[in-house]
């Protein structure tokens, strides 16, 4: 194991999320030490939620415009996700609760905590957990969509489960978070 101390944190950019620069030493297995700085960017850490209709075959799912994949290269920018959110002061379980009827309209009360990740841990601090949830029609109480205050603008997307692994495969979806949902789903068997 390494031996880390900080030796020096600056702000590079506090207006959306956080920036930081920090400049570590880090001894090695060897007994070497060395003077690094990496920057680290720190949006809080989230919940994501994967709502699965057993008797329907179906998963709910968000399509909305993320920024860093259309300057990145993706021709629309939209990535189709599993509803998510930042934990601001909430605990995860309240968080996603929070904004699963925020974004997709249906109000859940059990959720279960299937596992948590780093999800680029080379340069993001975000820790997100992983949950998952059964859905029926009755648990709708409105179209979702996300907050207008906050310049949200979801589509809620019900779709078969075997197409959303479908679509998966074939790099229709491409947002890590909900790939990984996926993919547990079905390996947990939930939908059997």
């Amino acid at each position: 194991m390494k031996n880390i101390n900080i030796v020096d944190t600056q702000i590079l950019s506090d207006n959306w999320y956080t920036l930081k620069k920090v400049v570590f030493e880090m001894t090695g297995i060897d007994g070497a030490t060395s003077i690094l700085e990496r920057e680290a960017y720190d949006r809080g850490n989230g919940a994501t939620i994967l709502l699965y209709n057993k008797e329907n075959q179906t998963v709910v799912l968000t399509r909305q415009f993320r920024l860093p994949t259309f300057i990145n290269g993706n021709d629309t920018g939209y990535l189709i996700e599993c509803c998510a959110g930042l934990l601001d002061h909430d605990n995860a379980e309240d968080c996603i609760r929070r904004e699963t009827e925020e974004e997709t309209g249906f109000r859940i009360d059990q959720v279960e905590k299937v596992f948590e990740a780093y999800m680029s841990p080379g340069s993001v601090t975000e820790l997100l957990c992983f949950f998952v949830a059964a859905y029926s029609s009755d648990m709708k109480l409105h179209d979702g969509g996300g907050l207008q205050e906050e310049n949200e603008e979801i589509e809620v997307l019900e779709l078969p489960f075997e197409k959303a692994l479908n679509m998966m495969k074939c790099g229709e979806i491409r947002d890590g978070k909900t790939m990984m949902l996926l993919q547990y789903a079905q390996l947990a068997g939930l939908m059997l």
